[in-house]
């Protein structure tokens, strides 16, 4: 027994040293840095809600030299940032889909202490999920583990050293959460190619109800001035019940099929008025960054 604890020991403790030669201390914010991620030549992932300034930003890279940083766009909505500085880390390999019991560690890097580390399990795993922010996560990865005031943004790995992703204290209540690799990809290529993540909105203030005739939908308690809605004629008292084909019963339904639609495309609403269904094309806006 004592040779298989001092086994995994080093095991451990080598995953963690691979591991850190990607991981950097972000100085974003007053008091505490977080950490970050040497996601590819040049740019650095990190826990958005730990960015609270846009300009003199600064990072420790893993040999443990200061560097400058610019900040490329960042997405409150799945929390995270992306910056641009002018180092580069080992090749990242990404783990396969992981799984509750999943032993895990949460690699970060202080200016101070170097890289540091906390060990726990995934506790749940479940499909596509959507952040209290209003960004969509791949998966919902939740840890079991100690995120301490540093850790938001640091690497999250397997026993291998392969990547789930990286963690963040911000998106849940409960748990902290391993923000998914593919999460992580598909936001930092819409960041790089346009310095944000564009996300549609019709400009409603919806609310579920049920109908008369038990049928749900969404009543219309505001319609946002100058917006998608109020150009294509939605007004207050209009009971939402389709969306490009789709019933809705719930705001989640409206995120869901915005999100398979583009910007700028012109999609069919059914809403009762009146006792009276009413079909409403309504060309999907660009949410107003900031909301």
């Amino acid at each position: 027994m004592a040779h298989e604890l001092a086994a995994l020991s080093a095991e451990l403790s080598s995953v963690t040293a691979r591991a850190g030669q990607s991981v950097v201390a972000v100085h974003a914010r007053p008091r505490f840095s977080s950490s970050g991620v040497l996601w590819a030549p040049g740019v650095v992932v990190t826990a958005e809600h730990t960015v609270r300034r846009e300009e003199d930003i600064t990072v420790t890279l893993p040999d443990g030299s200061a560097a400058a940083a610019s900040l490329a766009g960042s997405d409150a909505g799945t929390d995270i940032a992306v910056l641009k500085v002018e180092s580069k880390g080992p090749a990242l390999v990404i783990s396969g889909e992981p799984s509750p019991g999943d032993l895990a560690l949460t690699v970060g890097r202080s200016q101070d202490s170097g890289v540091n580390a906390t060990m726990g399990i995934v506790s749940a795993v479940s499909g596509s999920w959507r952040t209290w922010r209003g960004g969509r996560l791949d998966r919902y990865i939740r840890l079991d583990l100690t995120l301490y005031p540093g850790s938001s943004g640091g690497l999250v790995v397997n026993t291998e050293g392969e990547v789930i992703g990286i963690a963040t204290s911000a998106l849940s209540r409960i748990a902290g959460l391993a923000i998914p690799a593919a999460t992580i990809q598909r936001v930092l290529d819409e960041i790089l190619s346009s310095g944000h993540v564009a996300r549609g909105y019709l400009g409603l203030g919806l609310q579920p109800v049920e109908l008369p005739n038990h049928q749900k939908g969404l009543i219309v308690l505001s319609v946002g001035e100058n917006g998608p809605a109020a150009k294509a004629g939605f007004l207050l008292g209009d009971i939402l019940v389709s969306l490009d084909g789709s019933g809705v019963s719930d705001t989640d339904d409206i995120q869901r099929i915005l999100e398979a639609r583009a910007i700028g495309q012109s999609v069919e609403a059914v809403a009762v008025r009146g006792g009276e269904p009413r079909k409403i094309a309504v060309t999907i806006g660009e949410r107003p960054r900031g909301n």
